[in-house]
């Protein structure tokens, strides 16, 4: 039997082992899971025979080494700064590779070697990254086939709870890694390009400089910046185009309400507070309001964000318990950061019973015989249960699915590389439409700016 091992088995792996698992007899396949902790991946294979669970430490050279060599391709769903010593490896013993995560200066540096060597080292082929790419290439590609020339291009992606598990003022639960949501947007200023002007927006004003996005069925979204749009400019073969963004989807209202947040510095990671651990959450929030005799940490709070009592944002804070006085921190020399982390997952987690939901949005502007069109396309995903989430379907499937054209040769063009050609997306597009991973495309007027630059 061909042998494909998949290192890690997190949240984000339960679509992929099902679908290599549901494909073993009929494609003569045997998957290994190593994992520090195999509890997890022996409860995803069940009783399946064609698969085994192995107790796997990326940092024993010797037993990831026995591992690699035994399999016809690895995919590795480890944290992406563990990726290279697995690829390292790949290359040692001629395996081909398979990862969602983005191409690092390392991985990158491995190229000659891969080619030389006749390997497929498929990187960014999770959601976003990774079916972000696929969808918007196959449309950018047909405007192009047809004569068409790219004017604008936009894109959203948003990993949010589904409508019947959608049960806080918020209308959020972390899906994904709570700490990435904390600190989104930090590191320098968001950049883009807005009809051939470069832009920029300082994470100060990041949550306040949003884009309305409606989808049908599901209502309206906003977007925000991503920190650097610019990045697959000249991959997507966009350096003519006048309008290149790219952005984060949350629903209406979570951006302005989370810009107090980063207004009182509730979001900075940069530095830990004193006697942390004996904090109340009221103490925390009080620490960075202005010292007053007499008047309330609620009254102070409102007074510096500008709230009025009868705004419905207020609400918002109310619900997470934020002037709680017996509600303690608990953390020791924690950043603002960290502690607002703690206190948002009390209130975001997802219920054992919640959905989660992907929503993708992409926008194209483009020019043919001297008249300017638009097309919009939507993706929404949502998730089954705990286990099998919209994020690890939307992630596991498109990683599942390429590992397999590899291994049977219909993916063949050699070196580290993400999913921007036609060998690599058409089929994968096609077939995660049998998993009701699909878009739909509509032809809208086209404008040519983004509200966010208003």
């Amino acid at each position: 039997m061909r042998n494909i091992l998949v290192i890690g088995s997190g949240k984000s792996t339960s679509y992929l082992i099902k679908y290599l698992l549901d494909h073993s007899e009929k494609e003569n396949l045997h998957i290994t899971i190593g994992d520090l902790d195999i509890n997890n991946a022996r409860k995803l294979i069940g009783d399946h025979k064609n698969g085994t669970a192995i107790t796997l430490d990326v940092f024993n050279k010797a037993s990831r080494e026995e591992a690699i060599q035994k399999a016809d391709i690895v995919i590795s769903m480890l944290p992406a700064r563990f990726h290279i010593e697995v690829a390292k490896d790949c290359i040692t013993f001629g395996k081909n590779m398979v990862t969602a995560s983005y191409v690092s200066d390392e991985m990158q540096a491995l190229n000659t070697q891969a080619v030389n060597k006749g390997l497929v080292f498929m990187n960014e082929i999770g959601v976003d990254p990774g079916l972000d790419h696929m969808s918007a290439m196959q449309i950018i590609d047909r405007i192009r086939d047809n004569g068409g020339k790219m004017l604008l291009f936009e894109s959203f992606t948003g990993g949010l709870v589904a409508p019947e598990s959608d049960t806080n003022l918020w209308n959020y639960k972390f899906t994904w890694n709570p700490r990435n949501v904390v600190v989104a947007g930090q590191g320098g200023a968001a950049k883009f390009l807005q009809e051939n002007t470069f832009k920029y927006i300082p994470y100060n004003r990041l949550f306040r400089r949003t884009e309305f996005l409606d989808v049908e069925g599901f209502g309206r979204f906003e977007g925000y910046a991503n920190r650097d749009s610019l990045k697959y400019q000249e991959i997507y073969g966009l350096q003519d185009v006048k309008t290149l963004f790219r952005g984060t989807i949350r629903r209406v209202g979570f951006s302005r309400a989370w810009n107090c947040f980063v207004t009182l510095g509730l979001t900075d990671d940069s530095y830990t507070i004193d006697d942390s651990e004996n904090m109340s959450y009221r103490d925390f929030i009080n620490s960075f309001l202005a010292y007053s005799p007499t008047d309330s940490v609620e009254l102070k709070f409102r007074h510096a964000l500008r709230i009025d009592q009868d705004d419905m944002i207020w609400d918002k804070f109310l619900e997470l318990d934020l002037f709680s006085a017996t509600k303690m921190v608990g953390l020791k020399k924690a950043t603002p950061a960290q502690i607002l982390q703690k206190i948002l997952v009390e209130h975001w987690t997802l219920d054992e019973k919640d959905k989660d939901m992907i929503v993708m949005y992409h926008k194209f502007g483009y020019e043919k015989d001297g008249k300017k069109y638009q097309i919009d396309s939507t993706m929404v995903t949502l998730g089954e249960d705990q286990t099998y989430t919209a994020m690890s379907k939307t992630v596991g499937l498109p990683v599942a699915i390429a590992t397999l054209a590899i291994l049977n040769g219909k993916i063949k063009t050699p070196g580290v590389q993400i999913p921007i050609t036609k060998e690599v997306y058409t089929p994968i597009l096609k077939e995660l439409e049998n998993y009701d991973i699909r878009f739909k495309e509509t032809e809208v007027p086209y404008l040519g700016y983004n509200p966010l630059t208003l």
